[in-house]
């Protein structure tokens, strides 16, 4: 592909900057980004928030190097350097867990444990004295039984994702925000093969291009309606606590602590002292709003969260800070990600479509930020091979997404089975 032919990028959150920005590194001069939110990062992407949790831990090795690579670009990257926070991970379940949730975080430990990047950099959490060592500030009774990982912590996302698109329009990408995709557009080629040449926008406006790259996460069915249901809108919830000055001071440098079976929070944010909680768990699915067999995609409201992921906080927050335990919960929200069935990444060529035209690149399954800082490159290298060598990310037809995933507690709920007043936060 010649550098100054067009390319097209559709979406604009993680997968689609880290994409554009590769492609601009690599020396390709005519790249647009279309985002249907009016402002970059969008509201509704799963990246823009106060932070994301940046460690390697995996049941895979092969992600886990993936994730090694990552936070080493983190670190050294001065794009994304400032947003980096090693403050550790304390990982571990709770006294009531259930055996996947010990299983799971045995898994987790022992990808990690012989690697030579975490020589002298975990230590043990077997009774409360180990983690009082490692976050003092910890008063609630946590007997909790994991470990402490030195080398991890989090990123300040939607920080790192508006460097990325700064980044992006020094380099000369173009964005168009605030107008929907509504098609693809389509060509028959001579041998009568289906080729992308473009898409067309809400406003009726038609973008061409030689290339086109699919980053849209949850809502990738919307526009690619062929992808079925091999990749489907997953939510997490979300939630905040404001905390005061002083508050949020005396829990500064805490590691981000996950009981594998309660959820997880980070320490305050640095701007506006909020808390971030979220519940474990599978998620939430909306196949409810689809037509017979259709994907799950996210609704429109999501300003809500469950009774049941409130009740889970608070029990977190009674483990760890009972003083907040009983504290007003702000902000509440559902996080939609793109799940596919194997969480296995799709980045590939959509099927039947020529000329190596239209790329797909998502299926996060809630495990990709952390790779911002090299997740772009992959659609390059894809691009330039014409082919996906690596066969985990190739497009999964006949895959269901929403299985039973080893490291998730549960199974998701659609949100057809959530009280009406729960979505309507009444």
């Amino acid at each position: 592909m010649e550098k100054d032919a067009p390319i097209l990028i559709i979406g604009a959150g993680t997968f689609g900057l880290s994409t554009a920005y590769h492609f601009a590194q690599a020396g390709h001069s005519n790249i647009t980004v279309l985002e249907k939110s009016t402002a970059v990062p969008p509201a509704d992407s799963a990246g823009n928030d106060l932070n994301k949790i940046i460690r390697a831990e995996y049941e895979d090795p092969f992600y886990a190097e993936l994730a090694l690579q990552a936070m080493a670009a983190w670190k050294t990257n001065p794009l994304l350097a400032p947003y980096y926070h090693e403050t550790g991970y304390l990982l571990a379940n709770s006294a009531a867990a259930p055996d996947k949730a010990k299983k799971t975080l045995l898994k987790s430990l022992g990808s990690i444990q012989q690697h030579p990047a975490f020589r002298g950099k975990i230590s043990p959490i077997e009774r409360r004295e180990d983690i009082t060592k490692v976050a003092p500030v910890f008063d609630g009774p946590m007997e909790w039984k994991g470990y402490f990982n030195r080398f991890a912590g989090y990123a300040q996302s939607a920080d790192a994702l508006t460097a990325m698109y700064s980044a992006c329009c020094a380099l000369g990408v173009k964005f168009r925000t605030g107008d929907a995709v509504k098609s693809l557009i389509y060509t028959l080629d001579k041998d009568s093969s289906r080729r992308c040449t473009g898409a067309v926008t809400e406003s009726g406006k038609t973008y061409t291009a030689v290339l086109i790259v699919l980053t849209l996460g949850a809502a990738l069915a919307t526009v690619l309606p062929e992808v079925g249901r091999q990749v489907a809108a997953n939510a997490w919830s979300v939630a905040h606590i404001q905390l005061t000055p002083a508050e949020a001071e005396k829990l500064r440098g805490i590691p981000v602590t996950y009981a594998r079976d309660l959820g997880f929070f980070f320490e305050p944010d640095r701007r506006t002292n909020l808390l971030k909680l979220c519940p474990s768990g599978a998620g939430y699915t909306n196949f409810c709003s689809s037509s017979e067999g259709g994907p799950s995609v996210p609704p429109d409201f999501n300003a809500f969260i469950t009774p049941a992921d409130e009740d889970k906080i608070r029990r977190l927050l009674r483990e760890t800070l009972p003083g907040l335990a009983e504290r007003p919960l702000i902000n509440k929200h559902l996080c939609w990600c793109a799940d596919t069935a194997d969480s296995e990444y799709i980045i590939d060529f959509v099927p039947e479509t020529s000329n190596n035209s239209l790329i797909v690149a998502s299926g996060d399954s809630g495990h990709a930020f952390k790779m911002l800082p090299i997740v772009g490159q992959w659609s390059v290298e894809l691009a330039r091979a014409g082919k996906q060598e690596t066969k985990r990310w190739r497009w999964k037809a006949g895959q269901d997404a929403g299985g039973d995933v080893s490291w998730r507690i549960g199974r998701p709920v659609d949100l057809r089975d959530v009280p009406l007043a729960v979505r309507s936060n009444m």
